[in-house]
């Protein structure tokens, strides 16, 4: 369940421009598409693997890789008719990548991510020369004062901050009717396939970015769907990973029981790469000590073409029935699983407590305040705002800029409440957590002696409606979730023309099997297509 759907008890936002980062508006606009952005690049579609290779042959550098994203980010983001998935460029990631190809002359490689450039979303601090905003112009001003915990992983793993991608305002967590992709500092994002369609958020600029090949990975966030939605609708591959694998200290928080960040890239193994470099216990993130004999140096080693052979996967057919061309793609992926030898358990039934969607509102709203109060208080001076009320009033303030087409009733929910000091909040987390875990997924796991269970992700990508906001069809990312459970979705087809994508998850840790499985998956169909950029899919009568 994507967190719009709980919205009308709880609330999710994304947002919808007026004037994007170039000063134009292009929610408003009808996309413009042109041949040069079909033009294939040098780098389309290069895995992580390739990069590598042709670094070690001397066919690219890591600085000439640098020059050659920002040119397919000029192509394919241009003010008008881009997709508008990157809210910043790295002003230093040619010098950050001549040090690294020193390295490399030197003999010296760090590792997989040697060189190579990745996007950010623009919620993650980086203490360099770039903005951290959560895409709201409330944030704008002077850099984090420090690297993100996954940040200084990065960099010591020796890849480059290429830049920061466009979201949803505050993660989609300030308004019902929001514009998935929409940011008062970004403008709205596009679905590279077809230009007027959504790219769902609230990680559309990371998705986006990755399937228009404007960067070799990126990264993004989730609290219930945010990575694996908009993965799904750009036709590309997104693991939220269980909570506590990889640190979220530095990360402009929603819920500090469901946020996580998480890789998103063209293949599973380049989401397995990146997944191992980032993981690692954080002073600052109690949750991460959880992760201790969990966590894997190196996820690859889990990839295997045979890995659905003997798996016992449920399927949660609860999930299918609001599109028939859903469900026409998702019996064409189970008919391949069971050719590649996956047992499959259909149906089966995650059987969680009712109403433990409203639970879930009511502990973002919670968590949002308390945790929002305390990361804009550790920007001290570095910001205008200090606090959830100073981010209201901002808004209320520049109400044309930021507020052009909703409102912010979920930020003003949040801040009527008493945040996590909330009478009930100890027993909203606890009854949340255990009907999502012991009472729903374990507890299917268990009944029917499953690895995992898989879903739609969701439906083709709908037209962008700035006015009335998002039109979701089905989901399933509710249920990890809620339990801060792993999630990966990897493309399982098209409707007309549109990705979507389809969901393994399981219980906590189960990442190696999970990678195992959807990489599996992807050998056995290799379902991905690269965006087109269509305008739309709607043409002209006779």
């Amino acid at each position: 369940m994507k967190r719009r759907a709980f919205l009308q008890s709880a609330t999710v936002a994304g947002a919808v421009p007026l004037l994007g980062p170039r000063g134009v508006n292009p929610a408003v606009h009808s996309p413009d598409t042109s041949n040069a952005m079909t033009h294939r690049g040098e780098l389309d579609e290069r895995s992580l693997d390739e990069l590598q290779l042709g670094m070690t042959r001397g066919d690219w550098t890591a600085e000439r890789l640098v020059e050659l994203y920002r040119a397919q980010v000029a192509l394919r983001d241009a003010p008008r008719a881009g997709i508008h998935a990157v809210i910043e460029m790295n002003p230093d990631a040619e010098a950050i990548a001549r040090d690294l190809d020193r390295e490399r002359r030197a003999g010296f490689v760090r590792g997989p991510l040697h060189g190579i450039p990745v996007m950010l979303k623009d919620n993650i601090d980086t203490g360099d020369r770039m903005q951290t905003t959560a895409g709201s112009l409330a944030l704008v001003g002077a850099p984090a004062p420090r690297d993100a915990f996954l940040v200084g992983r990065l960099r010591a793993a020796g890849a480059v901050v290429l830049g920061k991608t466009n979201l949803s305002e505050w993660a989609n967590f300030r308004s019902s009717r929001s514009s998935s992709g929409w940011s008062s500092r970004g403008g709205q994002t596009r679905n590279p396939h077809v230009l007027d369609r959504n790219p769902c958020g609230s990680s559309s600029g990371s998705g986006a970015a990755v399937a228009a090949s404007l960067c070799a990975i990126a990264i993004g966030t989730e609290t219930d769907g945010s990575i694996v939605c908009p993965a799904s609708a750009n036709g590309v591959v997104g693991l939220k990973p269980t909570v506590g694998l990889w640190s979220r200290s530095g990360i402009i928080p929603i819920s500090a029981t469901q946020d996580t960040a998480g890789p998103m890239g063209r293949t599973v193994r380049d989401v397995a790469t990146l997944l191992g470099a980032l993981a690692g216990v954080d002073p600052r993130d109690p949750r991460t000590a959880e992760a201790v004999g969990h966590a894997h140096a190196d996820y690859t080693r889990f990839l295997d073409p045979d890995g659905l052979r003997g798996r016992r996967i449920g399927v949660l057919r609860r999930a299918f029935g609001f599109h028939e061309a859903v469900d026409r793609l998702m019996e064409e992926a189970l008919a391949a699983m069971r050719d590649a030898g996956a047992i499959l358990v259909d149906p089966v039934e995650i059987n969680a407590p009712r109403g433990i969607g409203g639970l879930e509102g009511q502990l973002l709203r919670m968590e949002f305040k308390t945790g929002l109060d305390r990361y804009l208080a550790a920007r001290g001076s570095t910001v205008a705002v200090h606090s959830l009320r100073d981010v209201i009033a901002f808004n209320e303030a520049h109400a044309a800029r930021t507020m052009p087409y909703f409102g912010q009733e979920t930020l003003l929910e949040a801040e009527a409440g008493q945040g996590t000091d909330e009478p009930g909040y100890a027993e909203t987390r606890a009854r949340l957590l255990e009907g999502a875990r012991r009472d729903g997924i374990d507890a299917t796991l268990a009944k029917d002696r499953l690895y995992a269970i898989v879903a739609p992700t969701g439906g083709p990508a709908w037209v962008t409606d700035v006015l009335n906001g998002d039109h979701f069809g089905g989901g399933s990312s509710g249920h990890a979730a809620r339990a801060g459970y792993p999630n990966i979705t990897v493309p399982a087809g098209q409707v007309h023309g549109l990705p979507v994508g389809i969901s393994f998850f399981s219980t906590a840790w189960r990442e190696p099997e999970l990678l195992g499985m959807a990489h599996a998956f992807e050998q056995h169909t290799h379902r991905r297509r690269p965006p087109q950029y269509l305008a739309s899919l709607v043409t002209e009568g006779p």
